[in-house]
């Protein structure tokens, strides 16, 4: 056993103990993806990368792929467009000018994408465009009031590909830069508002420790965690979740 899946037996062991109805918030995002797949929607996953769900939920990836009519993914970062291995038409493109027709797809989505959206005025606007009537843009971000958001502040750059590495197994390479600007529940609500978007849905959820490959650490934050599950502290929760619709 290696010593990565000794310290996560030892998180699951503390997490069942401190916070035990805590739930990763990807099964939260995957849950909600699930309600808007079905046979009939064609759908862009916006910043494709290269997966729509994390690794270890690969099948269940592979079964929404199949059961949407279409699917397209587009990426700015070539080296990871090329390595996703479950969108077959995939396009190299910025969301600020997205090489679809208008009103080509029925859902968009973008999961942990918006922090890294400098132009949300303009890319919200954009991904309107090519929703049909009754299409939803659905994504799954971090709150910029979140406790990780604010501790990211303080690492240097040069420092927080590694530290990425070490807490999350994220290649330095997979790290990009992030700008937050549509990451409040008010900056949302303004957004759809600018943007035709009628909110069917946005939760603020807590995930689980950043510092759970640290014992010691992981202690404090699942206690800290727990008083965020309250609804005193909803809005410093660490992730959104959010569907918007645009209008008929």
């Amino acid at each position: 056993m290696s010593l990565r899946t000794r310290l996560f037996n030892i998180y699951w062991t503390l997490r069942g103990a401190i916070a035990p109805s805590l739930r990763y918030s990807q099964y939260w995002y995957e849950e909600a993806l699930k309600r808007y797949v079905t046979p009939s929607v064609e759908w862009v996953e916006i910043g494709c990368g290269h997966a729509i769900l994390p690794s270890w939920r690969a099948n269940e990836e592979r079964q929404l792929v199949k059961t949407c009519k279409a699917i397209f993914g587009i990426d700015y970062d070539l080296f990871s467009l090329k390595a996703h291995p479950n969108i077959s038409k995939k396009l190299r493109g910025d969301v600020t000018r997205l090489p679809f027709r208008s009103e080509a797809f029925d859902l968009v989505t973008a999961n942990m994408v918006v922090e890294h959206l400098d132009k949300p005025d303009e890319q919200f606007r954009e991904i309107s465009r090519i929703l049909k009537p009754k299409g939803v843009f659905l994504f799954h971000t971090p709150n910029a009031y979140g406790y990780g958001v604010i501790l990211s502040k303080f690492v240097p750059e040069r420092l927080k590909g590694k530290l990425i590495h070490l807490l999350e197994g994220r290649q330095e390479h997979d790290v990009f830069p992030t700008h937050y600007k549509a990451n409040t529940e008010a900056q949302v609500k303004a957004l759809a508002q600018a943007n035709g978007f009628e909110v069917l849905q946005l939760d603020l959820i807590p995930t689980d420790a950043i510092f759970a490959m640290l014992p010691p650490l992981a202690i404090l934050e699942l206690i800290w965690i727990r008083v965020l599950m309250t609804d005193l502290m909803r809005g410093y929760r660490t992730n959104l979740i959010v569907a918007l619709r645009k209008p008929s």
